[in-house]
Parts: structure tokens; sequence; C-alpha cells
């Protein structure tokens, strides 16, 4: 388990930068944390460093998002609406499509997920607004490697 304390939603930008500098296809990263705790913007970080130019929004309504404008395609995804109930949407597929996919609310689909895949815990510091702590938990060789690198 890694920890790292970010002070500003420009440091969290910054560690999705340093993810994406170390990416691999097929690559999921599976985000927890309550509403406003920086789900979106880690996203949005990681998105941008994927050279990816369109507005990346939470994607709350559609469920899935998926920008292929980037060095790799990038699968967004929001299941919190979806209440456990993933057999139609076909998500399990998304694991294989050679891109990355970011799964906001990851919790809630616990059962379907790869094995191997990275956990991100989001806390929100009682202390400082602004101030986040991540607990990262890489599940797998390729995702200890790329903790190794970064943090």
């Amino acid at each position: 388990m890694y920890k790292y304390t970010s002070r500003s939603e420009k440091e969290t930008i910054e560690l999705a930068q340093n993810m994406e500098s170390e990416k691999f296809p097929n690559m999921v990263i599976c985000l927890e944390g309550d509403l406003g705790s920086g789900k979106t913007i880690f996203t949005k970080g990681f998105a941008n460093a994927l050279g990816i130019d369109e507005a990346v929004t939470s994607p709350t309504f559609n469920i899935i998002k998926e920008y292929t404008s980037g060095e790799m395609p990038l699968y967004h995804m929001d299941v919190y609406r979806l209440d456990g109930n993933v057999e139609e949407l076909g998500i399990e597929e998304y694991f294989h499509k050679g891109g990355i996919v970011i799964i906001e609310w990851a919790d809630m689909i616990k059962d379907i997920l790869p094995e191997e895949r990275l956990e991100i815990k989001i806390r929100i510091s009682e202390e400082e607004e602004n101030m986040r702590l991540f607990l990262i938990n890489p599940i797998g060789k390729q995702y200890e490697d790329l903790c190794e690198a970064v943090l």
C-alpha cells in the first residue's frame, strides 16, 4: 500500500500525469472516494497527459465515455448509478480493448473487476480543505512496478 498526499488540484493532476507516464495497454485504475474528493480531477490529469484534447467530465449519466484522440484510448466510467447492475453494459469487454480504463466508484462493481488492477482510495482531509490522501494499492506486478517508478 502506498500513500500520497495532495495539497491541491495541481498536485492531484501531477500524480495522474506521473502515473500516465508508466501506462500500458489494458491498464485498469479503480477510483474510490466521496463526492468532491478528486476522482474526476485525477482522470482529467491522466487524460491530458495522454494527449486527449476533449473536455473530460464525469460520465455520471453516460456511465461510460470513450476518448480516442490520445496516444491510447481512454475509457472513463462512473458506475455509481448502476447499483451493482452491470450485466448489460459489457464493462468487462473494456478491460481487453488495449486502452486504459478508469472507473469511478469501482468498489460498487468489485465482482467484475479484473484480478490485476490499481486501486486508489481518495480521502478528503478533515484539517485542510484542499488536502487529499491517496491510498494506492497495486494488485499485480505491472501495477507494483508502476508504483515503484512513480511514488
